[in-house]
């Protein structure tokens, strides 16, 4: 029998990043910020919500042995790579890149007047030393419901397939509106607020917040305020 836990993260107490061009704060350890009691969730290992000022980015530099998942929140992102890819996505829209045997890349603002607001995700893969790759996602124009897939292991209702048993959702609610997602008692789900306020049992969670919820076969989700989110279903 397994026993429903819930396990919240504050939007300000995750670590905190400012430099002349970058604001960014970390719900899991990353570069300098180091916590041993928020190290990863399962096979989630990076959510960085960065804001980018115009005319910024992150220099060309490498990565390998990691799923990297960009989702633009507002303005636009500009990824080039050793892949031969230079492509630009806006609010909404997804960036993949699946680092394997290795990859660089860099990431800029290219506006001169907006910043650019995004999630960097990175997922550790069920293998090492896999083919790189790059894709995109966006969103349907005709959704079958608030929650929508963005990534599945086997690519599922045109999401994009990621070499990991994980399944990321974008969802979206309006207030009072409510949404039951179905899946294993063993497994974790992850829910990232973007936006709005979010409910589920006894926690209430503000744009920024995270919350793990393990020992379910069902977690029901409840917008206290028009929402956006993401929710992460980990093996």
């Amino acid at each position: 029998m397994t026993t429903l836990t819930l396990n919240k993260r504050i939007a300000n107490e995750r670590g905190h990043t400012v430099i002349s061009w970058l604001d960014g704060w970390h719900t899991f350890s990353f570069g300098d910020y180091h916590d041993p009691a928020h190290h990863a969730f399962r096979t989630l290992r990076v959510i960085n919500e960065d804001r980018v000022a115009p005319g910024q980015g992150f220099p060309q530099h490498p990565h390998r042995d990691m799923e990297i998942i960009t989702y633009v929140i507002s303005g636009e992102l500009t990824h080039r790579d050793s892949m031969g890819n230079t492509r630009t996505v806006g609010a909404g829209q997804v960036q993949y890149m699946s680092a394997g045997s290795g990859v660089t890349h860099s990431e800029y603002n290219a506006s001169a007047t907006t910043p650019v607001h995004l999630l960097q995700i990175w997922i550790v893969p069920r293998a090492r030393g896999l083919k790189p790759v790059y894709a995109e996602w966006l969103p349907p124009k005709n959704p079958s419901g608030p929650l929508v897939p963005i990534a599945s292991p086997d690519g599922a209702n045109s999401s994009l397939a990621i070499h990991q048993n994980a399944h990321v959702y974008v969802g979206e609610l309006k207030q009072g509106q409510s949404i039951t997602h179905a899946t294993r008692p063993e497994h974790g789900l992850w829910l990232q607020v973007i936006a709005g306020e979010l409910g589920v049992e006894q926690e209430h969670l503000h744009a920024g917040d995270g919350l793990a919820i393990e020992g379910t076969a069902a977690c029901e989700i409840t917008a206290k305020s028009d929402a956006r989110f993401l929710l992460f279903d980990l093996s």
